[in-house]
């Protein structure tokens, strides 16, 4: 379809220009400029696309110059030869010129003049022929780039999956083992929470509604694991949820290394987290005092996976800070949509 469509772009623009050339150079002489125009602007064509399908891919895809010299120097000595013959048949206003057409080319003045033309129809299909494979070969590395691109964000998207699964899983073994009434609802909420990862985040982007949602389902599944009463305070302030898209499962990293570094059963020093949209920047904050006596000591794969997903999925539209003290973790992300 995209052949067909291309030879038909080709085909509508030499008819346009040889239309063109007709009516600026007719002036009365109908016949003489419609031989001119159409019958050698065929010619000229016709050497324009032998040069583009046969010698160009021999000189500038293959490097066969010896093989190029023969069939340009060919087609330049075919193509005159058929010039001078059609001139000959046309002599009277071909080789004729001035006012009164009372001169004539020699048979020299006229190969040489229609050498040029033929050599100028070659340049031109070498030059058009070099500016679309340029093209092309940008188009083809461009689409190789993306295609390594995606398969790298695919890569790291289910690396999420079971980093997530298996803490979840030690959460609700951890339960089971205790013996706790949570454990039923902690394995309804993981179902929840999986059901988003698996069929709802297959896109490249989710409504920032559903993401955010994911991450109370998640903060409800951490405070499920403990005894004592954790603290957590959500803030969203995004008046537009429904129309915002964000590539999924962006934010949980932070919410991760927040409950990483401590959870807060102190009221006065709960994890702190904050989402705001405005004029469709994200700024999502996520901070908490540390506690050595609660802290997560599995190991994740989160943080350095978030960075390199936002290089890939939003370059140069991201800025994130990360603050660690003895006593304090922060981390910030503010991000373009």
């Amino acid at each position: 379809m995209r052949t067909n469509k291309a030879a038909l772009t080709h085909i509508l623009i030499w008819f346009f220009l040889m239309l063109v050339l007709f009516f600026v150079n007719a002036r009365g002489q109908n016949k003489e400029t419609a031989v001119i125009v159409f019958l050698f602007g065929a010619l000229n064509i016709a050497v324009f696309y032998f040069q583009y399908f046969l010698v160009n891919p021999l000189f500038v895809a293959d490097s066969k110059y010896g093989r190029t010299i023969t069939y340009m120097a060919a087609a330049l000595t075919v193509s005159v030869v058929i010039k001078y013959a059609l001139a000959l048949q046309y002599e009277s206003f071909i080789l004729r010129y001035g006012d009164n057409h009372d001169k004539v080319f020699t048979p020299v003045q006229y190969i040489v003049a229609a050498a040029i033309t033929s050599l100028f129809f070659m340049m031109l299909s070498t030059a058009v022929y070099v500016i679309i494979d340029n093209f092309v070969q940008r188009q083809h590395r461009k689409n190789l780039e993306n295609e390594k691109l995606n398969a790298e964000l695919a890569f790291l998207k289910s690396q999420i999956n079971p980093h997530f699964l298996f803490n979840s899983l030690n959460n609700i073994y951890s339960l089971a083992y205790q013996k706790s009434d949570k454990a039923p609802e902690a394995i309804l909420k993981l179902s929840e929470i999986m059901r988003y990862m698996l069929y709802e985040s297959n896109e490249d982007t989710v409504l920032l509604a559903a993401e955010i949602n994911y991450l109370y389902n998640y903060i409800e599944l951490q405070k499920l694991r403990f005894k004592e009463k954790i603290y957590v305070a959500l803030e969203v302030d995004v008046d537009d949820a429904e129309n915002h898209r964000i590539m999924p499962l962006l934010l949980i990293s932070f919410l991760e290394n927040a409950f990483k570094h401590g959870v807060s059963t102190d009221a006065q020093k709960p994890i702190r987290i904050g989402i705001r949209v405005v004029d469709g920047r994200l700024h999502f904050k996520a901070g908490n005092a540390k506690n050595h006596l609660n802290k997560d000591q599995t190991r994740g794969v989160g943080l350095h996976n978030l960075k390199r997903r936002l290089q890939l999925g939003y370059p140069d539209r991201h800025t994130i800070h990360i603050v660690e003290s003895e006593d304090y973790y922060s981390s910030e992300l503010f991000l373009y949509l």
